[in-house]
């Protein structure tokens, strides 16, 4: 049997065993990156390799050109020495094979130049779209400032409306390396660069065959993951062209958050119904006697006239006497009778499970060295499934008419009926109230209700995506190789189809309360005969279960469909000119782009319209396109002198002119001095530019319930100043203060029961952002023992003017009430007087839209250490590697309005000041250990919901988090390498946030935090 043979039929027993493992990458070095810096970064944990079978990857990464030359990412000029101008940061292929990840969010995320992600699987899972998708959000500024690329050419977004890439459909093992370039690059890269740019360098010389296979999963036994990955490349005609193609599948598995813990302890119970703070920590929460359970359960709470009923746990009917918002009843001696409320915790996914299918290929042929002609394709379906709780109900969806009042009685052919459904004692206590402000009835009892939907089961999702994307075109040298040039063309479309389920058709409800026995038939039907006609089942809705046999009338789909689309097209020439003063030739490129971009999304009828229990979520459709064009020179002053190494300028300015906000500027100047070859110094000062997106500008009014601190919660009719003022202002206030005993009251109904209206803003401008970085790079190659270290020390500081926001809920409702500013309260709807489970007062609905407004502005300094070093240049066997990347972020705020205070955002939760990742590998005889360390320092909770500054109040910090990783791996000389690994191996457990600053339906930040624990995985790397 020979050599090759018996690989052959290990990989394969290996991976059917596995039956699902992915490829990771492969066991030779990696291409040298950009820059001396970016080489050193991406090489640091490169592991020792017994042979190298499957690479030559091309150095200049980010674009076609022929070898010998480097493009660095943030340039298009390429040279034998570029040298990055703006701080870069090289991910390479070794360390993202070393994190077991599936997805390189998870590998990026450990950078602490990336903030936490607008979406995650473990942050998304209430999302009404895009859950599960992977983005990343450079500097704290969103994922919308922050441009990713793929060899340097943009790439369809991955949610509608938005520029964010998904990084689901980017294949991990496709990947040479991951450039990070923060700071403003427009100038370069065009609109959305204002962060910087995440720039995705594919192989190209890959030659050989790859498969790759892991499995994965939980301390606790679930969040399964396996992926299993196939990667070929060919070299052919003499080197001088190549192909690779590759496939991929991959499932992460389904964590509930019942089975997991935060600091305060396990989150099975669902603690955020009551209400408690994070400094709230009683040891007794928990506990059967105070279960916090949501007042919202699946057998009923009925309000009649004075007083309130429920059903206990034996089914039968309690009457609470008054309207007490508990989620039970109390009894005589004030204790809880029973847990009867409803344990939202049993069902909510805190890690959604995501499914993907990635196929990508790329070519590339030499015809000569004037025409090198290129392609690359991607396609990927993600299939995601979310679950949560069964829908809350009450009586205020079906008859805005009557301020949510249910009528118990109905008059059919003059004669009046009672709902033969209600229980003697709910209908006795029931009253007929007056409608609206009118105080007249219409004659009939009525009662309010809520109850938790449980008859149609949870609220789910079935989400399908599809991406295809192909970019191609030819680049070649002409003019004695003085000049090149490269012309190219990408077509990107992302496709979405969602099924849910849970929900309820909001006009059949209605009419399926209103039912009557028939005197002549003896049967309940409903009162409507044209409801009767269209198939209508009356509906009971006391007691749990009781609404079954009418839930396959009551019950309906939701559906979605979305699309986005990117058409781009572009050239340009580089090359070199002059020499100044004898240095190296001053290098230039111009060049031209075109670009179309066009989203919608599509929500079903009944959902755009808020005629069931989602949101109510319209249609949004836009598009958009623009013509530019653009310049960038670097010029070489002094080389080679004294105190002089190197001494160069550079510039690049674009010009845009787009078809919603005209036309834009984007530049940037700066330099670079090397007095000795082993440092340089650069600075750079940039201009970045941002135009509004599709959502920005054409997004209808979408509906949302925030969570909101009311100012008002505390003030009585003595309180002076402008807050006392204010609120008592409000229609409902005063009498809400009567009603509590003299001071201003919120109940859990109130406080979960506010409703928002965002929308886009078609006369938005472009935002300007001005970025300006100073470090320099250590790099001391004459010493022999530091030659393979690198050092970099580089201050940021972006300010971005006219800012395009929406203006923060709550620092609409606390410019409002605690600085009187009337235009803000015109945004503020409060109730005029108590409704169901609402309080009189209560905040009831909410307004507000993109601005430009205001501006944002962050500011740190980054720190990046990297070594590699094979030690028997010092007498002992193996090879060290050392990365650590630190990020101290001085300070950062958004100021939403013109004028307005600052709303600071620098030492808040996803926003800590101090960050650092060290990544330390060891290699030796085929053998490999690495072990990652990830610190977060203190961060407090967001200033506009406490009200006190980052780090000014103890009350609201959270502790520092340290999260550990490892892995070991075995290597054998004919490509074959076992390896085992660990995250989060101390267990570290997530800070409580409960409400405040927590993820939507969550304990804590599960964008920011590890919610997920100690985790296992074990995988195969085989090469041919």
């Amino acid at each position: 049997m020979t050599p090759v043979y018996r690989r052959s039929l290990l990989a394969t027993s290996l991976l059917v065993a596995v039956s699902t493992l992915p490829a990771a990458a492969q066991t030779a070095p990696a291409t040298p990156a950009a820059t001396p810096e970016a080489a050193a970064q991406a090489e640091a944990l490169e592991p020792a390799t017994p042979t190298q079978t499957a690479t030559d990857q091309n150095p200049q990464g980010a674009t076609e050109a022929p070898a010998g030359e480097i493009v660095v990412t943030g340039s298009r000029i390429a040279s034998p020495s570029a040298t990055a101008a703006s701080p870069l940061q090289s991910v390479g292929i070794a360390q993202i094979q070393q994190a077991g990840a599936i997805n390189v969010q998870d590998v990026l995320l450990q950078n602490p130049a990336f903030g936490t992600p607008g979406v995650s699987r473990t942050n998304s899972s209430f999302a009404t779209q895009g859950a599960g998708v992977a983005t990343v959000n450079l500097r704290n500024l969103g994922e919308d400032r922050t441009l990713v690329l793929v060899n340097g050419r943009r790439f369809v977004s991955g949610l509608p409306g938005s520029s964010a890439v998904d990084l689901n459909v980017i294949p991990t093992q496709f990947l040479e390396r991951v450039d990070v370039l923060t700071g403003g690059a427009s100038a370069v890269y065009g609109s959305d660069a204002v962060a910087g740019v995440v720039n995705m360098i594919y192989k190209t010389k890959f030659d050989g065959i790859q498969l790759d296979g892991q499995v994965g999963m939980s301390q606790y036994g679930d969040g399964f993951d396996r992926q299993v990955n196939a990667l070929v490349g060919k070299n052919f005609a003499d080197g001088r062209g190549n192909i690779m193609l590759f496939g991929g599948y991959s499932k992460q598995g389904t964590v509930l958050k019942r089975d997991r813990y935060t600091e305060a302890g396990s989150s099975a119970v669902d603690s955020t119904s009551r209400g408690a703070y994070v400094t709230d920590n009683d040891a007794d929460l928990f506990t059967p006697e105070r279960p916090y359970l949501s007042g919202f359960a699946p057998q009923g709470r009925y309000y009649a006239g004075d007083s309130t009923f429920t059903y206990g746990q034996d089914g039968a009917l309690r009457n609470c006497e008054s309207a007490n918002g508990t989620a039970g009843c109390v009894n005589a001696d004030g204790t809880v009778a029973g847990p009867d409320g409803f344990n939202r915790s049993d069902f909510r996914y805190l890690a959604v499970p995501v499914e993907r299918y990635v196929a990508a290929g790329r070519a590339n042929f030499e015809v000569s060295p004037a025409l090198n002609l290129f392609v690359e394709g991607n396609y990927a379906k993600t299939k995601v499934s979310t679950v949560i709780e069964a829908f809350p109900l009450d009586s205020t969806f079906s008859n805005p008419r009557n301020s949510g009042q249910i009528p118990i009685e109905t008059i059919v052919g003059g004669v009046l009926y009672r709902n033969p459904f209600v229980p003697d004692a709910i209908y006795n206590s029931a009253i007929d109230t007056p409608i609206g402000n009118t105080g007249q009835g219409d004659g009939l009892k009525d009662i309010y209700f809520d109850r938790r939907l449980a008859d149609f089961g949870p609220r789910t999702s079935r989400v399908s995506r599809d991406l295809f994307r192909i970019a191609g075109g030819a680049n070649g040298k002409f003019l004695d190789d003085r000049f090149n040039y490269e012309v190219y063309g990408v077509y990107g479309q992302t496709k979405e189809d969602q099924v849910g389920t849970g929900q309820f058709n909001t006009a059949n409800f209605f009419q399926a309360l209103n039912s009557y026995r028939d005197p002549a038939t003896g049967q309940i039907v409903c009162a409507d005969p044209a409801a009767r006609a269209a198939g209508c089942v009356p509906a009971n809705i006391y007691g749990a279960g009781a609404l079954a046999p009418a839930a396959g009338y009551l019950a309906v789909p939701t559906t979605l469909s979305t699309k986005v689309t990117q058409t781009v097209a572009g050239g340009n020439v580089s090359g070199k000119l002059f020499s100044l003063f004898g240095a190296d030739p001053i290098g230039f490129s111009v060049g031209t782009e075109y670009r179309r971009e066009s989203s919608r999304n599509d929500f079903d009828l009944l959902t755009q319209q808020g005629l069931n229990g989602n949101n109510a979520l319209p249609s949004t459709a836009g598009r958009f396109h623009l013509w530019e064009g653009f310049g960038e020179v670097v010029a070489p002053i002094i080389q080679d002198k004294p105190f002089f190494q190197s001494l160069s300028v550079r510039g690049a300015i674009r010009v845009s002119d787009y078809s919603t906000v005209g036309t834009t500027y984007s530049y940037n100047f700066g330099g670079e001095w090397a007095p000795v070859e082993d440092i340089r110094f650069r600075v750079m000062q940039a201009r970045s530019v941002r135009a509004p997106n599709i959502n920005e500008l054409f997004q209808a009014p979408q509906q949302n319930f925030p969570s909101v601190n009311d100012p008002c919660i505390g003030v009585t009719a003595a309180t002076v100043g402008t807050l006392g003022t204010t609120c008592r202002a409000a229609s409902g206030v005063l009498a809400n203060i009567a009603a509590n005993g003299g001071a201003f009251a919120a109940n859990q109904a109130d406080i979960q029961g506010v409703t928002s209206f965002e929308a886009g803003n078609r006369n938005l401008q472009e935002e300007k952002g001005d970025s300006f970085t100073a470090g320099m790079v250590i790099n001391p190659r004459s010493v022999r023992a530091l030659r393979n270290l690198v050092v970099t020390v580089d201050y940021f500081n972006i300010r971005i003017k006219d800012a395009i926001v929406q203006t923060p809920l709550q620092y609409i409702v606390n410019q409002c009430y605690q600085q009187g500013n009337s235009d803000y309260c015109s945004q503020i709807t409060r109730r005029a007087a108590a409704l169901g489970p609402n309080s009189a007062g209560s905040l009831d609905q909410l307004t507000t839209s993109f601005l430009n407004s205001g501006g944002v502005k962050t500011q740190g300094i980054d720190t990046v250490i990297t070594y590699r070093q094979d030690l028997a240049d010092i007498g002992l066997a193996g090879t060290l590697g050392l990365r650590g990347s630190y990020t101290h972020l001085i300070s950062g705020y958004t100021v939403p309005l013109p004028d307005a205070d600052r709303d600071y955002f620098a030492g808040e939760i996803g926003a800590s000041r101090d960050r650092f990742t060290t990544n330390l590998s060891y290699d030796i005889d085929g053998v490999g250990f690495t072990t990652t360390g990830t610190w977060m320092s203190q961060a407090s909770l967001d200033d506009q919901l406490t009200g006190a500054r980052p780090g000014t109040n103890p009350l609201y910090r959270v502790r520092p988090q340290f999260y550990l990783d490892s892995q070991i791996r075995f290597q054998t000389n004919d490509g074959f390498e076992f390896y085992v690994g660990g995250s989060n191996l101390l267990n570290n457990k997530p800070p409580y946030l409960a409400d405040i600053g927590a993820s939507a339906g969550q304990d804590t930040d599960a964008g920011t935090y590890d919610p997920l624990g100690r985790r296992y995985y074990a995988g195969v790397r085989i090469n041919f």
